[in-house]
């Protein structure tokens, strides 16, 4: 089925010069019909390409909350009607992590992949993607990830990052009782029609809302008072942590960039105890780093696939710790 909407000839007969000057550079008179191809990546995909999926479940399993998605053969169909399949690439690059013991389920490696998409004339944009190695199909679906993060920056998709997900009823197999409806504006004749998205919903909000209405009201000035000053703990960490490792935990707890993003004050809290954790974990690895020898510091580093410079979350973190521990203690005399 083809992915590309309709759209008006003044803007598909701008696409058409794009296929004759694949192999040449970008000129800068130029810049207005690439500007169409761009807000052309950026149409919504038509309805039935568009399915809904299940990422939270409520409490009592009775209700779950559904986002809608697109198969990566959309995004690659929307490619090839707008440049032809001659005029983009994709290259992959994957790589296993050293497998890691969880605290609910048995060890796994985790499983990282890296898409580089190339669309002529335009250029090159990456994304990743990641999946457990435990779980069915975790190469396809961290390609399928990383394949659709890349487009995204080309604006390919994106508009599906700005759909609120939507609680609904499940039966007793735990399937909807019903598939949501996509608002007006992520539609192919709505977005064309120049409707656009309002400022998105706090979604930790709404899975905390477990399905029911949250009560509306206004922060009070105290929970203001006492939210900045969590933000402002939160902030002084990154120092001590470390970026690579303080963009990880946002990431995972809170699913933002900085924390001024999270309007929780329980995730904000959440996020600073993860925070002040991590920096005792530092501080334990750079004693246990002090116990041991260069090239035996190195050696346990390599067998974890965990360079501290790398660490994104605490679970690495606390493996890569105590390894470097017990061999410390190994090494010790009694």
């Amino acid at each position: 089925m083809n992915s590309v909407p309709e759209v008006p000839p003044e803007v598909s007969s701008r696409f058409l010069p794009y296929e004759d000057r694949r192999s040449h550079p970008m000129q800068p008179h130029a810049k207005d019909e690439l500007n169409e191809v761009l807000r052309a990546l950026s149409i919504p995909f038509d309805l039935p390409v568009v399915q809904w999926r299940i990422t939270e479940w409520s409490d009592d399993g009775t209700r779950g909350m559904m986002m809608p998605y697109a198969d990566p053969r959309a995004y690659s169909d929307r490619l090839n009607d707008v440049f032809t399949p001659a005029g983009w690439s994709r290259k992959y690059a994957v790589q296993a992590s050293a497998p890691v013991q969880r605290s609910k389920r048995g060890p796994a490696a985790k499983i990282l992949v890296t898409c580089e998409v190339t669309i002529a004339c335009i250029g090159t944009n990456s994304g990743t993607g990641e999946e457990w190695s435990d779980k069915e199909n975790a190469l396809t679906g961290a390609e399928a990830q990383a394949f659709k993060r890349a487009l995204s920056c080309f604006g390919l998709g994106r508009y599906l990052y700005d759909i609120d997900g939507q609680w609904v009823e499940l039966d007793e197999r735990g399937f909807p009782t019903k598939i949501p409806k996509l608002p007006r504006w992520a539609t192919p004749n709505g977005w064309l029609a120049g409707l656009r998205p309002k400022l998105k919903r706090n979604r930790h909000a709404l899975i905390r809302a477990n399905g029911h209405a949250n009560d509306g009201g206004r922060p009070s000035p105290e929970t203001n008072d006492h939210r900045q000053s969590l933000i402002v703990a939160i902030e002084a960490t990154e120092s001590k942590i470390g970026k690579r490792l303080y963009r990880g935990l946002l990431k995972n707890i809170a699913r933002v960039w900085i924390p001024q993003q999270i309007q929780e004050t329980s995730v904000l809290e959440k996020t600073l105890a993860q925070m002040q954790g991590a920096e005792r974990g530092m501080a334990r690895l750079e004693a246990a780093q002090a116990r041991l020898a260069p090239e035996t510091v190195q050696r346990v580093i390599s067998s974890l696939n965990a360079p501290p410079a790398k660490l994104e979350d605490l679970q690495t973190l606390h493996t890569l710790v105590v390894a470097l521990e017990r061999e410390a203690d190994a090494e010790t005399p009694p």
